[in-house]
């Protein structure tokens, strides 16, 4: 697992050459590298949002308690996961005009692999700063975008322009994808203070 993350850092082009080699199963993939990295953002959100809180930025911070944040992280870890599932699954879905098209299993390691800068990048949640998270969050995004467009064409096995469009395409739904994802994190995580936007609506 730690080779795989130096690698696609440090050299991606020939991390994704070994990993295409390597046809790894969605099974493999989640005990040796999902279920791991994806506890980097639930573990660092867990302890900012309890010892530290949410702030704006020299704001009151925002705490969750430890029961509510610990039920809120499980929940937090399945949402990742899904949303690996599902962006292997619109890979796939997105290829089905390919010739060479690999089949969802395989999409769905590759975009397990693809995602390893966002978890990552959680760990800035561990002081949860919005604006610094944000930040890494973007940092993230365009790591993951370049990972997306270098190991594509090789991937599925087209040409870089081929690739290029496959990539964007995708890319851009992906952020969708996170946005989504970001926005259940501040409702799920925010429903352990009485200051949630959630609560409002019932007040």
């Amino acid at each position: 697992m730690i080779n795989h993350v130096w690698g696609l850092i440090h050299h991606p082009d020939r991390e994704w050459r070994a990993i295409n080699e390597e046809h790894e199963s969605v099974s493999h993939l989640f005990l040796h590298h999902v279920l791991w990295m994806a506890l980097i953002p639930v573990v660092s959100t867990f302890i900012g949002t309890t010892q530290f809180g949410w702030t704006f930025g020299g704001e009151e911070a925002i705490k969750v308690s430890m029961m509510d944040g610990l039920g809120l992280g499980v929940l937090f870890y399945a949402l990742i996961l899904v949303a690996v599932a599902l962006v292997g699954s619109l890979i796939h879905w997105m290829a089905r005009n390919h010739p060479n098209r690999p089949p969802r299993q395989e999409c769905i390691v590759f975009a397990g692999y693809i995602a390893t800068p966002m978890f990552l990048c959680g760990l800035f949640a561990i002081y949860p700063i919005i604006w610094l998270c944000l930040l890494a969050c973007v940092i993230g995004v365009c790591y993951t975008g370049y990972l997306l467009y270098r190991g594509t064409p090789s991937f599925l096995g087209i040409s870089h322009k081929q690739g290029f469009i496959l990539s964007s395409t995708t890319l851009g739904i992906g952020v969708l994808v996170l946005e989504a994802l970001l926005a259940a994190v501040v409702l799920l995580w925010s429903l352990g203070s009485e200051h949630s936007i959630v609560w409002s609506f019932f007040q």
